[in-house]
Parts: C-alpha cells; sequence; structure tokens
C-alpha cells in the first residue's frame, strides 16, 4: 500500500484519542485553560456523566475574535512565551485540547475580554467549524462540550457507566481544587450533587483546602510539611501513621501546581512511613513540590499526567526528610479516628442487646504559590535524651512487680499522656490527663521506645553489647545454625554476638544492653527464621529495620507483666519524649485517648 496523507479530520481524531481519553479528561483540559487564563471563579456543569453535556464557565481574561479562532486550530497556544519546553510554567501548553475535543464533539467557546463591549462565539461541529459570531455574555470564557463522541460509536461504546464517568470527574475536579486554594471552583449538574469549594486564602490556605475536600478529620489527623533542600520545596499535609486507607486513593501528588501520578514520589512516601504502618495499609498524604521548571519534564504523556524529574534521588530525599521531621515533630500523637473506632465499636448492632447485669466493682480516678508554611506542632517537647532515658525503665527487669486494679489518686500534674491509675489484664495501663482517659498497650508502647533507641545507637556506631557470664546456648536445625554462623560478623552491628556450637547449636556470647534480661534464645530463633525467609545475609543490612523491629519486640516489656505505679509513669514520660510512639513498629496504635466528653456520650450524658 503506497504512503498518503492523512485528512486533516482524521489527524485531528487520533490526537483526540491522546488527548480525550474519557469526559473527565475534557473537564480536565479545560479547567486547566481556565487556571491558566487567571480565572478565580470556574463552574462545571455537567449531565450523564458528562458524555451529553460538559460546561465550563469562568472570570478569566477571555480571548478575542483572532485568538478565538487560533483557539479551535492545532498547535496554537498563548502559553509558550518562546519555543522552550524545557521551561513549562503553566498547565496547558500543547495546543491540542481545543481542536482535539472540536473533532470529537459539538464545541461552542464563547468569550469576552475585559474591556471588550460584547463577546464572541465560535463552533466547532465534530470537525466542522463556524463563526465567530457576537454574542451578549459576561466577561470571561464559557465552553460547552455536548455529545462526546456521538458520532464515533466505536469510542462511546468504551466508556463506562455515567455513574462512572461522573466519578472520576469529581476526581478531576477534587485534584485541581487542591492545587489551587485560591480559586473557586464550583461542580454541578443533573447527574450529581453539587460540590461547591470556596476561595481559601491567606495562612493556613492549604489546610483549608485540603479541609474542604478530604475533610476536616484529615487535617485533625496530619502534620505540615514546609521543607526546602536543594531548590526543592514540599509541602502539604501527611497523615498521622494510625491514620491510613485500605489504598493509595488517599494519596495526592502535586508537581508545580500540576497533579500527577509519578512512581518516584509514591516509592518515597512508602519509604517515609515504612516504620510506621502495616505492610498492606497506605497513609494519607496531599504533598507539593515546587521545582525549577527545568528540573522536570512534563512532556512524557499526551495527557501531562506523568513526569519525569531529572534529578530523582534529589526529590525523592526532600521528600523523606520533609515527611519524617513531620512526623518527628508530631511525637507520641495518635489519629482521633482511633478513639472514633472505639466509640462506635460501643455503639455497634451486637451490644445492643446488653448481657445480663454483672456485679459493680469499686474503681479509683512553595514558588509564590508554593512557599513553605509556618510548622506549628505545639507542645514545647524538649528533645530526647536516649543516653539517659533508657534508666528509667530499669524495673521493668523485675518479674514479681505488681499493681493493684486500682490505685488511690495521684497530684494531677499536666502530662500529655496522664498519670497512671491502674494496670487492667497485666498489659493495659489506665492513665488520666486534665480532659481525658487513656488506654496505652505496654508492650507494643516499650517497643516502640526500644525500636527507636536500637535506630538511634546504630546512627553513631554499632549497638553497645553486654557479655554473658555464661555464653546461652541455643539448639537449632543444622540449616538454620549455617544461616546464623554465616550472618554473624554483621549482627554484631546490632550488639549480637555468637558462634557456632557443634552442629545444632549456637551460643550467644554477647547481647544488645538495651535489651537487659530478654527472651535472648527466642530472639535468636526468630533472627533465625527472617534469615530464612529473606534468603540472603548478603543483603542483612538492608533489612535492618526488620532486625531491630525483632529484637526490639523481644525487648520490650511483655504482656502479663505487671507493673508498679512507677513504672507506668516511667513508661509515660518516655512515651512523651519519644518521636513516633503513638504507634508500634507494627503500625498498631499504642494508646487510645477518650475525651471527658467521649465518656459522657457512652452514658448518654452528652447534650
Amino acid at each position: 500500500m503506497p504512503i498518503r496523507q492523512l485528512p486533516e479530520d482524521l489527524i485531528n481524531r487520533i490526537a483526540a484519542g491522546e488527548v480525550v481519553e474519557r469526559p473527565a479528561s475534557v473537564v480536565k483540559e479545560l479547567v486547566e485553560n481556565s487556571i491558566d487564563a487567571g480565572a478565580r471563579r470556574i463552574t462545571v456543569t455537567t449531565a450523564n456523566g458528562g458524555m451529553d453535556l460538559i460546561r465550563i464557565a469562568d472570570d478569566g481574561h477571555g480571548m478575542d475574535r483572532d485568538d478565538l479562532l487560533l483557539s479551535v486550530e492545532r498547535h496554537a497556544t498563548s502559553k509558550l512565551s518562546v519555543d522552550d519546553l524545557d521551561d513549562i510554567r503553566t498547565l496547558g501548553f500543547r495546543g491540542e485540547a481545543l481542536a482535539s475535543i472540536g473533532s470529537v464533539s459539538r464545541l461552542s467557546v464563547a468569550s469576552r475580554t475585559h474591556d471588550a463591549e460584547s463577546g464572541m462565539v465560535i463552533v466547532v461541529d465534530n470537525g466542522r467549524r463556524s463563526g465567530p459570531m457576537p454574542q451578549a455574555m459576561n466577561r470571561g470564557t464559557v465552553i460547552e462540550v455536548k455529545d462526546l463522541f456521538g458520532q464515533v460509536p466505536a469510542r462511546r461504546k468504551f466508556l463506562k457507566t455515567a455513574r462512572s464517568e461522573t466519578a472520576a470527574i469529581t476526581d478531576v475536579m477534587k485534584r485541581l481544587a487542591m492545587a489551587n486554594p485560591e480559586i473557586h471552583f464550583v461542580l454541578e449538574g443533573s447527574d450529581r450533587t453539587a460540590s461547591n469549594w470556596p476561595a481559601v486564602v491567606g495562612e493556613g490556605a492549604l489546610g483549608g483546602r485540603l479541609g474542604q475536600v478530604m475533610g476536616s478529620d484529615f487535617v485533625e489527623n496530619a502534620v505540615t510539611l514546609a521543607t526546602a533542600r536543594h531548590g526543592i520545596v514540599v509541602a502539604g499535609m501527611a497523615g498521622l501513621p494510625t491514620y491510613t486507607r485500605a489504598n493509595s486513593l488517599s494519596q495526592f501528588y502535586f508537581v508545580n501546581g500540576r497533579s500527577v501520578r509519578d512512581k518516584v514520589l509514591v516509592g518515597a512516601v512508602r519509604a517515609a512511613y515504612a516504620d510506621y504502618v502495616f505492610r498492606d495499609r497506605f497513609p494519607v498524604v496531599s504533598l507539593y513540590i515546587a521545582i525549577d521548571p527545568a528540573e522536570v519534564d512534563v512532556n512524557v504523556h499526551p495527557a501531562k499526567a506523568e513526569l519525569r524529574f531529572r534529578d530523582q534521588g534529589a526529590v525523592r530525599g526532600a521528600v523523606i526528610k520533609a515527611i519524617g521531621l513531620a512526623l518527628a515533630a508530631a511525637g507520641f500523637k495518635a489519629s482521633t479516628s482511633v478513639a472514633e473506632d472505639i466509640l462506635g465499636a460501643f455503639s455497634a448492632p451486637e451490644m445492643a442487646e446488653p448481657a445480663a447485669p454483672a456485679p459493680i466493682a469499686p474503681t479509683g480516678s512553595w514558588g509564590a504559590r508554593y512557599q513553605p508554611q509556618r510548622l506549628d506542632f505545639g507542645g514545647g517537647r524538649a528533645p530526647l535524651n536516649l543516653d539517659a532515658s533508657p534508666s528509667r525503665l530499669d524495673g521493668f527487669t523485675e518479674p514479681s512487680a505488681r499493681v493493684e486494679p486500682a490505685v488511690a489518686a495521684a497530684p494531677t500534674e499536666d502530662f500529655p499522656l496522664g498519670t497512671a491509675r491502674a494496670q487492667m489484664f497485666d498489659n493495659y495501663i489506665i492513665a488520666q490527663n486534665g480532659d481525658a482517659l487513656l488506654l496505652v498497650d505496654q508492650h507494643a508502647a516499650h517497643e516502640r521506645l526500644v525500636y527507636e533507641r536500637f535506630k538511634a545507637q546504630l546512627a553513631s556506631g554499632p549497638v553497645a553489647s553486654q557479655a554473658q557470664l555464661i555464653p546461652i546456648i541455643v539448639e537449632l536445625p543444622e540449616e538454620d545454625c549455617a544461616r546464623l554462623q554465616e550472618a554473624a560478623p554483621e549482627l554484631e552491628r546490632f550488639g549480637l554476638y555468637l558462634d557456632r556450637f557443634g552442629p545444632r547449636a549456637i551460643a550467644v556470647r554477647e547481647t544488645p544492653a538495651l535489651l537487659g534480661s530478654s527472651d535472648i534464645a527466642g530472639l535468636v530463633r526468630d533472627l533465625a527464621d527472617g534469615l530464612a525467609e529473606w534468603d540472603s545475609t548478603a543483603a542483612l543490612s538492608e533489612r535492618m529495620e526488620a532486625i531491630i523491629g525483632r529484637m526490639a519486640c523481644h525487648g520490650s516489656v511483655r504482656s502479663g507483666r505487671r507493673l508498679r505505679v512507677d513504672e507506668m509513669n516511667a513508661l509515660l514520660r518516655d512515651m512523651e519524649a519519644t518521636p513516633h510512639s503513638g504507634q508500634c513498629i507494627h503500625g498498631r496504635p499504642t494508646y487510645v485517648e477518650l475525651k471527658k466528653g467521649d465518656i459522657e456520650r457512652l452514658f448518654g450524658r452528652s447534650r
């Protein structure tokens, strides 16, 4: 078959296949044009999931007759001052959107500049252009897209249901609203419940907009990001490690105001939370990156949804540092959703029928728009003294310690985690602060404390060890002994010194000083299981978190251990001084806080 030149209408339809994937793609392209036009209010109206109607009205600077004619031509744009694709400072720049949309729908574009007495309208009906003609209208631009893919049935049949397409448009609008808090967005139509996101300006604007879109509970359970490193500004908000979701749909990424999907940013967030969340849980984040446009390539995807960083390592490091600093500043704070879950459990249907009454026992008591925002985490916490901190828990090695079920009221002190009142089921500490009751999981909390101390010691060199007067002999299968023998040089970094003791035993000569009189034999068996699972001692250094996590688990005060009041209070004070102590190393909360009002709600006393 000979080579031939394709007709213009077919070229436009091919281009539309790249740019106009579905109605949500049309909304994204057109609203981005409104943002680039300086609009301060944008209203989007849809019908039948955008397949019948998409209407975008804005109050931007508008277009005159000449610009209106060029706007529906291919590769015509006002968004590149020079022919330099390495310096993109607008959302749209290809100049294909209107031409592509007009080739697969009935498109009308009406616009009026701020100094014009009336507007003009141009129509492109599936590639056939008419106008422009005069039209009475307010200043700004109104674009209508009707019967999308109506004359391209092969494309329309691949669209999803109207409900799915409506949801996709909502998602696009949420992302655009999150990226532009200074713009008032309205989303309405016969196929949806209206959404209204008023403009938010000044200090706290970003948090205000995220509260509008993602909900106030996210803002209440998130920390603020605001750092700059190597010319990369990282702003936004990141949820506490105990505030997670079952999938990654609540993770939002923006680069220079553009919503993107990028594996570098996704990987950086995963790494930043690696110590704090379950493997099958996902943190909630809204991450904003401001970077020199020359350092990022946004021209790698027709819909501009993906990009490429020139220095991926620098971006990854900046994100990890920003989240790490913010989570560390949050200290022991845990999400309020934990308490909400508890209250929900009390009102669950299975609790509606009360059990037989039981006896009641007495109890005791960036760029210009994305500059870093001011970090204000409050609390005024003193820095953690890791050398002195372990000594507070020396009493935990005393297995015969006991505590009465109820403790006489101690003098009220203004501690965030309160004063210990009692211990339940030999594992849960009941504490009280000024306005709340707290339940603390002693094993999970101490596990995090030991873990953080291991990390701090490893950062400055090998972990301090303690020689055993008589080596501890641990009997194991021969293959496990071989794995431990091979890993022995690496394990010395963690303060664990062991040798082969015959074909089926390991002799432990020195143990990490942080572990005290822990179950060393159990730890060695646990490490042997880990080595079998990882199947590579060469990668042992990459498993640092897993190794010290196992050590922390064996070195923490166990469930079933009865504590004295001073031991319980020492644990609470150490939690207040230790970053990330609001969750254990597996991502579970270490404490639950029930405000006085929450407790009153349980007894029907709230008004």
